[in-house]
């Protein structure tokens, strides 16, 4: 008997296997553009909400089919790109089937990047369907599957309860630096005052990464005096010195805070991590200087967004804003057939009309206190930061969040890197 595919049923195997593999594309892509765009600054959270609605879309056309869906995954995984492992890990999980699952999260295990697109997706699945999962990594032997269950917790801000304390105990986890890191990363963003002591014990390690961590969740957990021992990240371009500017200035006096920012404005390199320290502190003595720094192209944007993050005059909607002048610098790599492009943080904020934005100031600036801070034009009260960390744009809402950890107890610090429709 032949057993010859007829070539019509040939011709519409492909293009249904066509239709999955751009179901798989599109999924990617789409996570893609929001890990960038939940860091930028015109995007809200509603915003988010319906760039995820348009990636929940594409896994459910994946879903139609389960052996066509997962075949398209399968192949996907072979890049070993984030936003492929995203998609098949989302579709392997909601297949219940334990050979993709393990599939999924071995290539997710690969790499830095692949590991960012696995870690997503744990953060994006509800609880009823990895909540297991998590728990395995959790109590398993091997470091790497430990490291990816704290980091989930991270993400979805869920409390592992013993377990965090055993990993934190073992010398072994201690061992493995980054597993070790992010367990203590992990304190701090549940506020665990419990585990405090764990904290007190890291504060002291060699490796400044666990220092950090350490430093940072004791913060959070209401240790403010600790700040000084962040100067040392603050006042050197590294990997946690954005970090350490992020909660440092919230948290120092404003007075020793303008030391500190006198101080990093001697050092070469820094003058961006100035303009970012005087925004967060929302002293209005800094406002001049902050206008000069506008009269800079490679500054201006950066500093317009200080300026509006102090006074909350927003540029666009005060119409302070200019077209892009031309001597505007370029984005760092601005080659779009480059693998590795990536967005310039300035690339969506609106460039400021210096004359304006002095006139505006001339105005205004008489209804603010120096030494008091501000944030977004008014000063800082749980109402105001509640209602940005919902309402306002990514970047408000990720200094809201931070704000309010430091403040109000009855929060903790919330992910609003996180899935819009959870509820943390």
């Amino acid at each position: 008997m032949d057993q010859t595919i007829p070539d019509y049923m040939a011709g519409a195997s492909k293009a249904y296997r066509d239709i999955y593999e751009q179901y798989v594309d599109e999924a990617s892509f789409l996570w893609m553009l929001r890990s960038i765009v939940v860091n930028q600054p015109h995007y809200t959270k509603q915003d988010l909400l319906e760039l995820e609605n348009r990636i929940e879309a594409q896994i459910e056309g994946l879903m139609t089919s389960m052996s066509e869906g997962w075949e398209a995954c399968e192949a996907a995984l072979k890049l070993e790109e984030a936003g492929e492992v995203f998609t098949a890990t989302i579709v392997a999980f909601r297949s219940h089937d334990m050979e993709n699952i393990k599939k999924a999260v071995e290539v997710g295990l690969t790499n830095d990047s692949t590991y960012k697109g696995l870690i997503s997706a744990l953060g994006w699945l509800p609880d009823k369907l990895v909540g297991a999962w998590i728990e395995r990594f959790l109590s398993g032997k091997d470091m790497n599957h430990k490291y990816l269950g704290v980091a989930a917790c991270s993400l979805k801000r869920q409390d592992p309860g013993e377990q965090l304390l055993k990993i934190l105990n073992r010398p072994d986890c201690q061992e493995h630096h980054k597993l070790y890191a992010r367990s203590l990363r992990l304190i701090g963003e549940l506020r665990r005052q419990d585990l405090l002591p764990a904290l007190n014990v890291a504060m002291n390690h060699d490796d400044p990464e666990i220092k950090f961590w350490a430093l940072w969740s004791s913060i959070l957990l209401g240790n403010k005096s600790l700040v000084k021992h962040l100067k040392p990240f603050v006042l050197t371009s590294g990997p946690f010195s954005s970090r350490a500017i992020n909660i440092a200035f919230r948290v120092l006096p404003v007075e020793e805070a303008r030391k500190w920012i006198s101080e990093m404005a001697t050092k070469d390199g820094l003058n961006r991590a100035v303009i970012k320290a005087t925004g967060i502190l929302g002293d209005p003595h800094a406002v001049n200087w902050l206008i000069g720094q506008m009269a800079k192209p490679e500054y201006a944007r950066l500093a317009a967004e200080s300026f509006s993050m102090i006074t909350g005059i927003e540029l666009e909607q005060h119409q302070l804003s200019m077209d892009i002048p031309d001597n505007a610098p370029l984005i760092p790599n601005n080659n779009v057939d480059d693998d590795d492009v990536s967005l310039d943080e300035d690339e969506n904020l609106p460039w400021p009309d210096v004359s304006k934005v002095v006139a505006i100031w001339r105005r205004q600036g008489q209804n603010f206190i120096i030494g008091q801070r501000y944030f977004l034009g008014r000063p800082l009260n749980s109402e105001l930061l509640r209602n940005k960390l919902e309402m306002g744009f990514q970047r408000q809402r990720h200094a809201a969040a931070m704000e309010l950890a430091l403040t109000d107890p009855e929060y903790t610090l919330v992910n609003t890197k996180g899935k819009a429709s959870a509820r943390f």
